[in-house]
């Protein structure tokens, strides 16, 4: 337990209800069969007998048209319109009877109809045609994106061998309750959060945490559903259910990341709702206009030149490969251990100037070990860890946890009586009929205890027995082996101020910060001090400036939640932490978050990439087309061509 935590004692490549979606989102997903259960074989058969068609009555056009009223003609090219264009057709229909009329769909219809209106009837099926072809494409990328994504669920272990008495069953994990005993065999996914009771084994965690590097269990350690046990068999005592495993809160993060819109995206769907009536109001400006002014212009010249504009500027390309890149942002933090709850956070990341970390369990490693006991007033070392020991019994704070493992005896409890946990200050109780405090020297000034011993090197757990005070136990925490890297990488990335809170005492705080190259601290803080620290911080950082905190314990929950971007360290971690948190790092490596921030930068230069890409080539060819000098077919390579490039180009966030 860690809100007791504070005051207690005195990477990366350094590179790299309103509404439903929109109607321009739903097209993307009306086009993705299911989410990515694409059947490219299926898809193929309709395709491939339209360009048979197409083909055939490109070829023969003339001796098809010269047919009485060009029937030959009609029953050619309108099948193969039909069999490419439905599936635009019918959206465009449902769209209009819903009070929708402007999207891609509704320019797409327009523009062909026109097309056989006037009687080009090969670009009318061409412009279908080549647009399927690109739907094609585009179903595939968004395919192997979501692929990258359902890996992880992968993960998901399907069943559980529950030890029943000397039976071993084949459960569902989800009927698998708390302090129920499973058996993970060599091969397996370990199916629910637990404790090994027996055994020894080497666990793949990549799946979790993205490292590769196999991790080595023995009885006592905590395991998490998804990991991979690779070598031997464990007996695991139940600790959490399956609902609240950590591969369940892995699977709802990802399965709901794109459920919280980047700004960038709601720019374009906001854009594309204006864009798109324009554009038809402009094309029907072009076909209306010139003929009135423009002496030899003819209606039919310029009808042809505004199906043009309607086909170049369909917004297709853009309202696809938006939502995809930031998807497959998500995805490729996720493939690194790192869970990112929305895409907004990975807009958000882009301008961090700003990061503050908590200490302990995130900077550091959590794990207290007793270096120094030093008595006073007559008791003896054994004396003092084993009162240490008993009145720290109820506590489940690594200090505690320490001095009971220091001690190594087992404990009776049943001698702690009148337990008082004071938050920031350490413990009160009545052990053997003697009151004893344990805490640190806030605790000791607080109950008037006199002592001569106040500044002390590192963390430490002061001790008095009726009154009197007894002496001080040393202990110490080990800073996280990539912890001075993660400083490193992120002033390598421009983050100009990086910030510890903590409830450790100055002089632990102010050693810790020198050693990793910290730009400030804050010590001595109780869990409400945080929040308040961490509001100064946000009010000197600039307005378009965003603050990151990184924790990992209870008391943390509520710093995480008023920054900007909340982090918490998911391996760890309490389940109020992760819950809070916009980002989770599922390794507990401080270097990951400079990684998130890459990441971050990377989803953004891509997508904006993308913007700027596909509105200059459009741009461009309205001209042309405006001028005459584009035709039909080049209008249809226009915006196929944008479309895939803007949709290859996406996917790179994925690497």
């Amino acid at each position: 337990m860690k809100q007791t935590k504070a005051n207690r004692s005195g990477c990366c490549s350094c590179s790299h209800d309103e509404q439903p979606l929109h109607e321009h989102e739903n097209h993307a997903r009306e086009h993705s069969h299911n989410d990515g259960n694409f059947e490219l074989k299926r898809e193929l058969i309709p395709v491939l007998l339209v360009v048979v068609l197409f083909i055939f009555g490109f070829t023969f056009e003339e001796n098809l048209h010269n047919t009485p009223f060009s029937i030959a003609e009609y029953l050619v090219f309108i099948p193969a319109y039909l069999l490419s264009g439905w599936n635009v057709l019918t959206i465009a229909g449902r769209n209009i009877l819903r009070g929708r009329f402007f999207d891609e769909n509704f320019l797409m219809t327009i523009a062909t109809l026109g097309a056989i209106a006037i009687h080009k009837l090969p670009e009318a099926v061409g412009v279908m045609l080549f647009f399927k072809i690109g739907e094609l494409f585009q179903e595939f990328a968004v395919g192997r994106s979501r692929k990258s994504i359902k890996s992880l669920l992968e993960i998901r272990p399907d069943y559980a061998n529950l030890k029943v008495n000397e039976e071993v069953k084949k459960v569902s994990p989800e009927s698998v309750n708390l302090g129920d005993l499973i058996i993970v065999k060599p091969g397996e996914k370990i199916p629910l959060d637990g404790e090994v009771i027996q055994g020894n084994s080497q666990l793949d965690t990549s799946a979790l945490t993205g490292e590769s590097v196999p991790r080595t269990v023995k009885v006592g350690e905590i395991v998490l559903a998804g990991m991979l046990n690779k070598t031997g068999v464990l007996l695991v005592t139940v600790t959490k259910l399956f609902g609240e495993s950590s591969i369940a809160r892995i699977l709802d993060l990802v399965e709901n990341a794109s459920s919280k819109k980047s700004p960038t995206q709601k720019f374009i769907t906001k854009f594309a709702r204006y864009y798109t009536p324009f554009v038809v109001f402009a094309s029907l400006a072009v076909a209306i206009i010139p003929p009135l002014f423009i002496p030899g212009a003819t209606q039919a010249e310029w009808a042809y030149r505004a199906l043009i504009l309607l086909v170049i500027s369909c917004p297709c390309g853009l309202v696809i490969s938006i939502p995809l890149g930031y998807f497959g942002g998500v995805g490729g933090a996720a493939k690194r251990g790192i869970l990112v709850k929305g895409a907004m956070y990975l807009d958000t990341l882009t301008q961090v100037k700003t990061v503050v970390f908590d200490k302990t369990g995130t900077l550091t490693k959590g794990v207290f070990k007793v270096t120094d006991i030093a008595t006073k007033n007559g008791l003896t070392k054994d004396e003092l860890i084993s009162v240490a020991a008993q009145v720290e019994s109820h506590s489940n704070h690594p200090i505690a946890q320490s001095i009971r493992e220091s001690y190594g005896q087992p404990i009776d409890d049943s001698q702690v009586k009148d337990y008082q946990e004071i938050a920031g200050h350490g413990i009160k109780a009545t052990v053997k009929d003697r009151l004893v405090i344990a805490g640190n020297d806030k605790l000791l000034h607080r109950e008037n205890i006199e002592h001569d011993t106040c500044d002390v090197q590192g963390t430490v757990v002061h001790l008095a027995v009726d009154n009197l005070y007894a002496g001080y136990i040393s202990i110490a925490d080990e800073i996280k082996d990539d912890a001075a890297l993660a400083i490193s990488c992120l002033k390598k990335l421009g983050v100009e101020n990086t910030v510890m809170l903590t409830g450790d005492s100055r002089i632990v705080a102010a050693k810790i910060a020198d050693e990793l190259g910290l730009n400030s601290y804050m010590a001595e803080l109780l869990p409400e001090d945080k929040v308040e620290a961490l509001e100064k911080i946000i009010a000197q950082s600039g307005k378009k400036d965003k603050v990151v905190f990184v924790g990992d314990g209870i008391n943390d929950a509520p710093v995480i939640a008023r920054a900007d971007v909340g982090m918490a360290m998911g391996g760890l971690g309490s389940d109020a932490a992760i819950e809070t948190a916009d980002v989770v790092i599922m390794t507990d490596a401080p270097s990951k978050v400079a990684e998130a921030i890459q990441v971050g930068r990377k989803t953004r230069n891509i997508v904006w990439q993308n913007i700027i890409f596909a509105m200059s080539v459009k741009s461009l060819f309205i001209v042309l087309g405006a001028f005459g000098l584009a035709t039909m077919w080049e209008a249809v390579f226009a915006d196929v061509g944008v479309a895939l490039a803007a949709i290859f180009n996406a996917t790179r966030v994925l690497k």
